[in-house]
């Protein structure tokens, strides 16, 4: 296993060597009845040279381009085909000494992520060269599928369908769009008929096909859409017939970018279908160092579990890869909207005439490739690249900061702006992330600062404050990118590593670390709330560590995800109207501390638990400021709703509330952030008697009459380092089966902050975990992701809270 111990560094020597990959085949067709005959390669990752019966048919240098070579004079009854790869690294290496012009950072990655250079100068997935949270694999090979397709008259090469809704007239029309290869000499013409039966729209059009490659669109009326989802046809009629089907989806999308009443700047935010969006999830990156062990399977457990954690969206992320045809499909499927970054990230590009060639035949693909996605509603050119330039990342010389803004502008407006707007009028278009969005435009693409809160979209890191302290992040219109990080569990760790690596401050524990100093910020956030773990044993202490990284990463997360969420309909101090909350990082590509809510292999932390109700359509959220409580009812719910809001504290030292407290007639508005209650916490503590800040905790829900309720929410009035009156508790599960899931039925014998259960690597996931348990009793239901049994789920579930950490 390449992810096995120290396996990245021991294997480096693969990707400094040349391979190459041939076969011989037999042609299953008569060569000589075909006018064209070409070679097709989907994905070569990513510097080869391509040969057919000893003929070099081309060159290939961008992992993320479709290539097609006409083989029609070369082929054979029987063939050998050659690819010849050379090592990404030494051609890296190579395109930078080459590159006389200016110096183009950065040159290497930093130390701690054990890396190779110049990734910047090779259209390959920029993290494949090392990054912060993954290891360096640069690969090399045929990554996507390779076929021959021979053809008379001409062959459809692209086929898309996009819809618009034009808001004058209030209807819909489709732009069919097809393109075309034609090898006759003479013009082909026919008949398109595009037809949507349900809809009861049917369009005939006389064509005409010039020879070469050209494209043909299509514009169709629909007569009346229903809330549905069609299959719309073209079939071309000459002397055979094309018949082609993809689904058709309506929806709009618009970034909204106006001024907002008693600020300076300008909103940012999402309409989809009219109608203003939060958009809640996380970041995509590349599932696994090699794609080809990226299956359907994966990518379906991976988004599934956004789904389920109540995410809306996600962002795919500008150092990985354009993801397969599947991604997108499950995307469209269960309701995931894409932010998709044109692949550049944490670098500064060259702009040579051969380099921005291969951009635009990367970036025309890729956009006719998934602009009919109604998933994907937003390009984005890059991921930090303008905030690089602006905040001078890599102490450029002022005098020549002019250039780099020329080549920045030159590639993301001039090359891959314009092709995104020639190809796709469907949706936005931003330059990059973080962006201050139209002032950016205004101040010539690079604005002074990418972080100014009252503009754009913004990303935010902070380790050394105190993460539950809600006043250190920034109040802005956007939060694309924020996060900590943590662990993930011994169970996936243990599956590439032996015994002596079992330790906190192991050299497998450092070598796995590649953010540096991350394993001891994640200690310093631990030791602001909680006691640090002093177990003899250095297993039981690894644990225990492995316990609190994810505790805190949680509890971090979501103090400033709800701190988003709250601040969604104010403006205070010109600052607020929050519409996005992306966390860093949704997923892992291996088994190592990370800033990832899902594990390599999909396990969920404790923060996608955390997820799942911090992202709740319905959720009070609680911060203090001054001494008062404030309680806030956020819904993402379209209809107004009248609430009852409860109240409860208890005491660490009892299961039996010391005091409830129920305000009826709430009203929580539809999809807004509005105050429903507010109480000095002396006055509320003083109410309740025998209550300090240190002896009892705040619990708080929103229940309907229809059975409409919120999860149940709490305020910590301490750090639990300074706690009083929790006890050391019996935790005991019984479990049993009913159809295909598994019941837990857990008990306590005291209060028990973050009670977490563990079945190891049994794949599954609960619904609720990492939880405040203060009731004696609680149901958990477990749903294997594969077949498991009552026996094998008891002897590997392992039950911990707060106090079981010593």
């Amino acid at each position: 296993d390449p992810y096995y111990r120290f396996n990245d560094v021991m294997y480096r020597w693969i990707s400094l060597e040349n391979w190459t990959y041939s076969r011989t085949f037999k042609t299953p067709f008569d060569v000589r009845k075909w006018q064209k005959v070409n070679l097709v390669f989907e994905g070569v990752d990513t510097v080869a040279q391509i040969l057919l019966n000893n003929v070099t048919l081309g060159r290939t240098d961008n992992m993320f381009t479709r290539y097609s070579f006409d083989i029609t004079s070369v082929i054979q009854e029987v063939n050998f085909v050659e690819v010849r790869f050379l090592s990404a690294v030494s051609y890296a290496a190579e395109q930078s000494r080459c590159h006389k012009a200016h110096s183009i950072p950065p040159a290497c990655p930093p130390p701690v992520q054990k890396g190779e250079c110049h990734v910047n100068f090779i259209r390959k997935e920029q993290c494949s060269f090392s990054w912060d949270w993954g290891p360096s694999f640069p690969t090399q090979g045929i990554w996507k599928d390779v076929r021959i397709e021979a053809y008379n008259h001409y062959h459809l090469i692209y086929f898309s369908i996009t819809p618009f809704f034009v808001k004058s007239a209030q209807q819909w029309y489709l732009e069919v769009e097809s393109i075309f290869d034609v090898v006759s000499s003479k013009p082909v013409a026919g008949l398109v008929t595009v037809n949507i039966p349900k809809l009861q729209t049917q369009q005939m059009f006389s064509v005409k096909l010039q020879p070469g490659e050209g494209s043909i669109v299509l514009h169709v009326n629909i007569n009346k859409v229903r809330r549905c989802v069609w299959k719309a046809s073209s079939a071309v009629k000459s002397l055979n017939l094309s018949f082609m089907s993809l689904q058709v989806y309506f929806r709009t999308v618009e970034l909204v970018q106006e001024p907002i009443p008693g600020s300076p700047g300008l909103s940012f935010y999402f309409k989809i279908n009219g109608r203003p969006i939060f958009i809640k999830g996380s970041n995509w990156i590349p599932a696994d160092s090699f794609q080809d062990r990226v299956t359907y399977d994966t990518l379906r457990l991976l988004l599934k579990s956004a789904a389920d954690a109540n995410m809306n969206a996600l962002r795919v992320w500008g150092g990985g890869v354009y993801e397969q045809d599947e991604f997108y499909d499950i995307c469209d499927e269960i309701g995931i909207m894409i932010w998709q970054d044109f692949m550049f990230a944490c670098a500064l590009y060259p702009t040579n005439q051969n380099y921005l060639e291969s951009v635009r035949s990367e970036v025309s693909h890729q956009v006719r490739r998934l602009k009919s996605h109604p998933s994907v509603i937003l390009w984005s050119g890059n991921n930090e690249n303008e905030a690089a330039i602006a905040s001078n990342w890599f102490s450029i010389p002022y005098p020549d900061i002019g250039v780099y803004i020329k080549d920045y502008v030159t590639l993301y407006v001039k090359n891959i702006r314009e092709i995104v707007l020639s190809e796709d009028k469907s949706r936005p278009f931003l330059a990059s992330s973080p962006t201050n969005g139209l002032e950016s435009v205004k101040e010539g693409w690079v604005s002074q600062d990418p972080y100014d809160t009252h503009y754009g979209d913004t990303h935010f890191y902070d380790y050394n404050s105190d993460c539950w302290n809600w006043t250190m992040y920034p109040r802005t219109r956007f939060a694309s990118e924020y996060g900590f990080q943590s662990w993930p569990s011994f169970s996936t760790i243990q599956k590439v590593s032996s015994p002596e690596d079992w330790s906190y401050t192991s050299n497998f524990s450092l070598h796995r670390q590649h953010h540096d100093g991350g394993n001891i910020q994640m200690l310093q956030e631990i030791g602001r709330h909680f006691k640090l773990p002093q177990s003899p044993d250095p297993v039981k202490h690894f644990k225990d560590m492995i316990y609190l990284t994810q505790v805190m990463q949680a509890q971090c997360i979501k103090t400033e995800t709800e701190f988003y969420r709250f601040s969604q309909s104010e403006i205070i101090n010109g600052e607020g109207h929050t519409m996005g909350a992306l966390y860093w990082q949704l997923n892992d590509i291996w088994q190592a501390p990370s800033w990832a809510s899902l594990e390599y292999g999909g396990k969920w932390k404790l923060l996608h638990y955390f997820a799942q109700d911090f992202f709740a359509p319905l959720l009070p959220v609680a911060y203090e400021d001054k001494g008062m409580l404030h309680i806030y009812g956020v819904s993402d719910l379209h209809e107004d709703h009248k609430l009852t809001l409860r109240v409860v504290v208890h005491a660490w030292s009892s299961l039996e509330p010391i005091c409830t407290l129920a305000k009826e007639g709430v009203t929580v508005k539809a999809q807004s952030a509005v105050p429903i209650y507010k109480e000095s916490i002396s006055d509320l503590l003083e109410r309740c008697r025998n209550c300090t800040r240190k002896s009892c905790v705040i619990t708080f829900c929103l229940v309907g009459e229809d059975g409409l309720q919120s999860p149940t929410n709490h305020y910590f009035l301490s750090s639990f380092k300074d706690a009083v009156g929790l006890e050391k508790t019996h935790l005991s599960a019984s479990i049993s089966q009913q159809d295909d899931i598994y019941i837990f039925v857990l008990h306590t014998t005291a209060i028990s902050p973050f009670v977490t259960l563990d079945v190891g690597s049994i794949k599954g996931r609960f619904s609720d975990n990492g939880f405040l348990m203060t009731e004696k009793k609680k149901t958990v239901v477990f749903y294997p992701w594969e077949p498991t049994c009552v026996e094998e789920l008891e002897s590997s579930l392992i039950l911990t809270s707060l106090l079981d950490v010593v």
